[in-house]
């Protein structure tokens, strides 16, 4: 199922996770384990969460590793969408 223009996953992060929390950056990259430029940088929707953040977000806000790389995948897909132009492709024949 595809998501019409799902939100950067750092905004998730900061909305679900740190605001309702009342964490900072830095206290919420000391529990993360990461520096505070590698969360702020998530956070403000500069780079995404790779397979390791999403190991450290699961253990440290709950829910699975595997739903924070969706979240990601997600959002990186429908930005391929935008940005891809594939009208000049076509199928290969089925054999």
């Amino acid at each position: 199922m595809t998501i019409h223009n799902p939100p950067h996953p750092g905004g998730i992060i900061r909305e679900f996770c740190l605001e309702p929390l009342d964490l900072t950056i830095t206290d919420a990259a000391a529990a993360l384990g990461v520096t505070r430029k590698t969360l702020s940088e998530l956070v403000n929707e500069r780079s995404g969460i790779s397979p390791e953040m999403a190991l450290r977000l699961s253990k440290v806000f709950g829910r699975s590793a595997e739903s924070w790389l969706q979240l990601q995948d997600q959002y990186d897909l429908w930005q391929a969408q935008q940005r891809v132009d594939l009208s000049a492709l076509k199928p290969v024949p089925a054999a």
